[in-house]
């Protein structure tokens, strides 16, 4: 028995020795006022079912249970086939969003408020297009994601979000306008949409905006950060922390859920967001997803459907910047609000995102691949019947900011940085 037990405190050194670092635990929305530290994983470390232990080995902001096994912390994943990371160029100004034009060049949102054109063989960035509204740059706002019309081979019509300032302050709007034959200028751009209400701030405008097979758009918009605004996120009559669903001319979709309920905004398809950023449909269920900042910790991978309420800020698995709790009581579930399907604490700061359906990296089919701010890194999340099942991080050596992340047409990962850098993610 002696030496059972001597065995047993000899094995839980050297687990000790082994064990992966643990830092900084701030999880800011943006990450634009805060930085986190490298976390290093040692590759060779497995479970007792060789998976390996969970990316993420930092303490967390708080003793929160998630709701069910696998919600956060799940077992990591290690890519196998051999891929390189190319530099395409380091020429771009804080960009937002990213979309491939048909001939395999990209057309990017800079924050500022213009688009450029990217070569991706040559690396070659175009003169600013003209012709877009003015945005409102401050803080979090400026020109955000884009879309391409699905006829865009005929129509050359694009579709964005941006912050516009208006008198009273400011709001998460979408424009669209037709690319000009010579790439040099938007035209007849015309805005669609505005969410309400104004609000003088500079925070949370959500911003991707995604086509659906019918031809409509989903758009993601913010609560716009403030303890006033925030609460509105759970009030149908405003669109602020949302997820809407529009035709391209900016009219509610006939068939959304509050399109005939009174004391309601009919563009909302679902609410109770807090900042979502990324947006992407699944490549073979067609299923909506999204991910979304949690205050400090508590950053979400949402799945979407019509109608549902995902709870904030009324639950949440993140606390107060200044390490307050949210929420009176302060609670993470409750009936008739959605869970996320994960979440991350402390950090991930999520941005732009998407599902890989390309055939150059066969063991990513179908895996998630979401841009990370203050983690600086992209996190590759394998799912299973609605479920992460486990977690990479990919590029950690950068030490960058990465905004979005698209599949180009041809089967390669494309990830821009809000350093003005632009990589491309293929199979060696």
């Amino acid at each position: 028995m002696k030496n059972i037990i001597t065995s047993l405190i000899l094995l839980l050194a050297l687990s000790a020795c082994n064990g992966l670092e643990s830092t900084a635990n701030n999880s800011p929305d943006d990450g634009d006022d805060k930085k986190t530290v490298d976390v290093k994983v040692s590759s060779d470390m497995t479970t007792s079912d060789d998976r390996l232990p969970p990316v993420e080995t930092r303490e967390a902001n708080t003793d929160y249970e998630p709701a069910f096994e696998g919600q956060t912390r799940v077992a990591g994943v290690k890519t196998s086939t051999p891929y390189k990371v190319e530099l395409i160029t380091e020429d771009l100004r804080s960009p937002w969003g990213a979309v491939m034009l048909p001939d395999g060049r990209l057309l990017v949102t800079e924050k500022a408020g213009v688009m450029r054109i990217v070569d991706v063989e040559t690396g070659q960035v175009s003169e600013a297009i003209t012709g877009l509204p003015e945005v409102d740059d401050r803080g979090q706002g400026g020109l955000l994601g884009l879309a391409l019309a699905p006829d865009f081979d005929s129509s050359r019509m694009v579709y964005w979000v941006f912050s516009e300032r208006v008198k009273g302050g400011n709001h998460t709007a979408v424009a669209k306008g037709r690319l000009a034959d010579n790439e040099a200028r938007i035209e007849d751009a015309e805005v669609i949409y505005r969410a309400t209400p104004t609000y003088d701030g500079k925070l949370h405008y959500g911003g991707r905006v995604v086509f659906d097979e019918n031809g409509d758009l989903f758009v993601s918009i913010g609560e716009r950060s403030d303890r006033e605004t925030r609460v509105k996120a759970q009030d149908l009559n405003v669109s602020i922390g949302s997820i809407i669903h529009i035709t391209t001319e900016g009219e509610p979709v006939s068939d959304n859920p509050f399109i005939d309920q009174d004391n309601a905004e009919p563009e909302i398809y679902s609410y109770g967001h807090r900042n979502p950023q990324g947006l992407a449909f699944h490549p073979v269920t067609g299923e909506l997803w999204s991910g979304e900042f949690g205050p400090r910790g508590g950053d979400e991978l949402n799945l979407i459907k019509p109608g549902n309420n995902y709870g904030w800020p009324v639950i949440t698995y993140g606390i107060e910047y200044m390490g307050a709790a949210i929420g009176d009581p302060v609670i993470q579930q409750k009936e008739g609000m959605e869970q996320p399907v994960y979440y991350w604490d402390p950090v991930l700061s999520p941005s732009g995102m998407t599902f890989y359906s390309g055939t150059n990296m066969p063991e990513w089919e179908n895996n998630l691949f979401m841009g990370g701010l203050n983690s600086s890194h992209i996190a590759r999340l394998v799912i299973e019947d609605n479920r992460v099942v486990g977690e990479e991080r990919l590029l950690t050596d950068k030490s960058e900011r990465f905004r979005d992340v698209i599949q180009g047409n041809d089967g390669a990962l494309y990830t821009i940085t809000d350093a003005g850098n632009l990589y491309k993610i293929d199979k060696e």
